[in-house]
This record gives C-alpha cells, sequence and structure tokens, in this order.
C-alpha cells in the first residue's frame, strides 16, 4: 500500500538565484556580457597556445588545458541559467540533473587536480631547475593530464553514486539555479546524514586538503625564490603569485559550499553563482594578464590576422 501512494521525481523545480524580477533581469544582463567579453578570451588563449611554437613549455601546455576545462565549465550552469532568467517555469528533468551534477563535479574535479599538477610544475621549476626538463618531459605531461582526468572522473562518479541510490518521492523544489549535490540531498525521502557526511569526505575534505597543500607547496616555492638571487626572480615571483589567486578563487567558494552541507547559509546561492560562473571564466584570463610571454604572443596573432 505504501509503494502505491509513494511517487517517483521526474523532474525539479529550480527556485533560481532570486524571486525578484528586476534583479533577474540585471544578474542576466550582466552574466550575458560577462560571458560573451571572457568566454571568446578562453578560446583565444587556447588557440594561442596552440599556434605559438614559442609556447611550448609545459607551464602553457597546462594553462592550455586549464581555459579549456574552465571553457568546459562554464557551459554546465551558465547557459541554462540565462534560459531560466527568461523563463516563468524553472524546470530540470531528474536524468537532466544527474547529468549537470556529473559534468559539474567531473570539471570541477579535474581542474583542482590541474592546480596542484601545475604547483608540482611550479616547485620543479624553481625549487629543482636542474632535473626539470628530465622530469617534466612531453610523456610526463601527457601522464599527468590523463591523471587529472581519470581523477575529475571517479570523484564525480562517486557523487553521482551518492545520488541515484537515493529514493525522491515527493519534494522537488530545488532551492538554487542548478543542480548540485548539498541541494539535491536534502530532497530525498530518507535519512541523509550518513549521504552528507560522505559528500564532506568526497568533495569538502578533499578540497580542503588540496587547499592546505597548495598554499604549503607555494610557501616553499615563495621562500626559495626569496633567498635566491637569479635574475628570474620576478617573474617566478609573479607566476607564484597568480597561481595563488586562483587557488583562493577556486577553492574559497568550494570549500565553504563543500564543507557545510547540513545547513543553508544566505551566501550560498552568491558564492555558488561566482563558483560556476565567474571564476571559471577568469581563471585563464588572470594568468594571461599575468604572464608577459601569453599576452606578446596574444598580440603577434592579432598582428599578422589583421596584416
Amino acid at each position: 500500500m505504501e509503494s502505491e501512494n509513494s511517487t517517483v521525481v521526474a523532474e525539479f523545480i529550480l527556485l533560481g538565484l532570486t524571486q525578484s524580477r528586476d534583479m533577474q533581469l540585471l544578474v542576466f544582463v550582466l552574466v550575458l556580457i560577462f560571458y560573451l567579453i571572457i568566454l571568446p578570451g578562453n578560446f583565444l588563449i587556447i588557440l594561442t597556445i596552440r599556434l605559438d611554437p614559442g609556447l611550448t613549455a609545459p607551464l602553457y601546455f597546462f594553462l592550455g588545458n586549464l581555459a579549456f576545462l574552465d571553457a568546459s565549465y562554464s557551459f554546465i550552469v551558465a547557459p541554462r541559467m540565462l534560459v531560466d532568467f527568461l523563463s516563468e517555469k524553472k524546470v530540470i528533468s531528474y536524468r537532466g540533473c544527474i547529468t549537470q551534477l556529473f559534468f559539474l563535479h567531473f570539471l570541477g574535479g579535474g581542474e583542482e587536480l590541474l592546480l596542484v599538477v601545475m604547483a608540482f610544475d611550479r616547485y620543479m621549476a624553481i625549487c629543482r631547475p636542474l632535473r626539470y626538463s628530465t622530469v617534466m618531459n612531453p610523456r610526463a605531461c601527457y601522464v599527468l593530464i590523463l591523471a587529472q582526468w581519470l581523477g575529475g572522473f571517479v570523484h564525480s562518479i562517486i557523487q553521482v553514486a551518492l545520488i541515484l541510490h537515493l529514493p525522491f518521492c515527493g519534494p522537488n523544489q530545488l532551492d538554487n539555479f542548478f543542480c548540485d549535490v548539498p541541494q539535491v540531498i536534502k530532497l530525498a525521502c530518507t535519512d541523509t546524514f550518513v549521504v552528507e557526511l560522505l559528500m564532506v569526505f568526497n568533495s569538502g575534505l578533499l578540497t580542503l586538503l588540496c587547499f592546505l597543500g597548495l598554499l604549503a607547496s607555494y610557501a616553499v616555492i615563495l621562500c626559495h625564490v626569496h633567498g635566491s638571487s637569479s635574475k628570474g626572480k620576478s617573474k617566478a615571483m609573479s607566476t607564484c603569485t597568480t597561481h595563488i589567486i586562483i587557488i583562493f578563487l577556486m577553492f574559497g567558494p568550494a570549500i565553504f559550499i563543500y564543507t557545510c552541507p547540513f545547513r543553508a547559509f544566505p551566501a550560498d546561492k552568491v558564492v555558488s553563482l561566482f563558483h560556476t560562473v565567474i571564476f571559471p571564466l577568469l581563471n585563464p584570463v588572470i594568468y594571461t594578464l599575468r604572464n608577459q610571454e601569453v599576452k606578446a604572443s596574444v598580440r603577434r596573432l592579432f598582428n599578422q590576422h589583421i596584416t
């Protein structure tokens, strides 16, 4: 009799970023402008690194992968969010929700691991320069990138598995503008304490450990640079500072979202907006603006096409 009365949720209703139509319109215009300006910039970075024979160092290989990851990541949430701003009813199917959740964590987890790889690359280049070309050879770079993608896939599969075994039989209003584990779990028709705890370990703790590990590694690198007298000191400082900025932009919101899943905070949606839409598009641009070689290469690329 109980099974006859239960229903399976086939779709989720997204409550969105805000209920104010004026605020929705403002955010729509700002995000659309930002999206149309910055996204082509990411593809320009990828194209520049691919076409310029002078940008063959592992640093640029990893930067190109970061730009690709961030550009791909921006397609998961932003386009649908922009469409939903213009829709009266914001609905996503159960399968669509799971798919969005999978790619969100697949690419997000992969990017976290890529930042770890980039930190290792900088450590070898600055602290172990004599061994750098031997350790960071092309084959090793491809292996590291493959491991990064595989790590992101495993992380995401675990997140999806946490959701798939949960029963959804009643409430289907998702208090967000996209599907993510913390909000979806709360709609399950069962006690989710253990699942939320597993999510903290898989996402929150992993993110926190990567963040602390990256800060420690760059602290070691900066101490090494500060104590050296090489002429490339300012360049190394600039590169490491850029990496640290990206680490805070990437990991700060992620730690806020995934280490405290048991209660909702008023700032959750705003943090999620920056984490899923704004920062992914900004990351490669920040790298490029602080990298003289890439900026010079972009200018050369423009001059060649103009002339």
